[in-house]
């Protein structure tokens, strides 16, 4: 049976004994019903995981003792940077989740010129936050050490003239570069737009910035299924899928 894993924004010691949060809480009393002496493991970040055992089991505070301390090895050696144009509904939601199982390292909501989505700075900020969470929960699915960034929303032109990944790629399907011909990099970074796609200004503002454009194959994908495609190739040719 699988141990559950949990992670927790607070300082990991072997040796310590730490109260839970409650959505760690809630989770080990009231969903899995788990008693005093399970065992758990626990992940803040930093690299490592941290296996403890329940101290005490209440349906309100959670206690654990931290046992002992692994590194296993389940960072990426690819480096991935997403920037993609903020969508509607849940899109965002399935692109932030998925591409954190593939081992994305950070990802940054971009406004674009046919982005539908026009939201006030205080539900932006809300929806960071969320998309943040989603990032962690990916993260103790897949079993990730490390916790990807979602960055703060800015303007597409901005994101492309800063960003400074080996490679960067712009998905566009009227111009492709076969990978193939690419040296392959340490760092990449994935530019896709949103519903209506890309403007052909912004696409020759990224190549402009350096940008590929390359087409992940002969069918035109939606926006959230081009991040899990495109890293999925990405991580067989140059990272650790196999």
């Amino acid at each position: 049976m699988r141990i559950p894993r949990f992670y927790q924004d607070t300082k990991l010691t072997v040796g310590a004994t730490i109260s839970l949060d409650d959505s760690a809480v809630q989770h080990v009393a009231r969903v899995l019903r788990m008693k005093t002496g399970e065992s758990i493991c626990l992940f803040n970040g930093d690299g490592h995981e941290y296996q403890g055992r329940l101290n005490s089991v209440e349906k309100r505070s959670v206690t654990v003792d931290i046992i002992s301390i692994s590194s296993p090895a389940r960072s990426s050696s690819l480096k991935i940077e997403i920037g993609q144009s903020i969508s509607k509904g849940d899109r965002m939601d399935y692109a932030i989740q998925k591409s954190t199982e593939l081992g994305m390292n950070s990802f940054t909501p971009l406004l674009s010129e046919r982005g539908e989505v026009r939201l006030k700075a205080d539900r932006l900020l809300k929806k960071q936050q969320q998309w943040q969470q989603l990032a962690i929960s990916g993260c103790e699915q897949s079993l990730r050490t490390d916790i990807p960034n979602i960055n703060d929303p800015r303007p597409l032109n901005e994101w492309v003239q800063h960003c400074d990944a080996e490679l960067k790629l712009v998905l566009h399907h009227h111009s492709a570069t076969p990978l193939s011909e690419l040296t392959p990099p340490r760092s990449v970074a994935l530019l896709i737009g949103p519903e209506g796609g890309l403007s052909e200004a912004e696409v020759e503002l990224a190549m402009n910035a350096g940008f590929k454009a390359v087409a992940f194959g002969p069918r035109v994908l939606r926006t959230e299924t081009a991040p899990v495609v495109a890293q999925s190739i990405l991580q067989y040719l140059w990272g650790d899928l196999n």
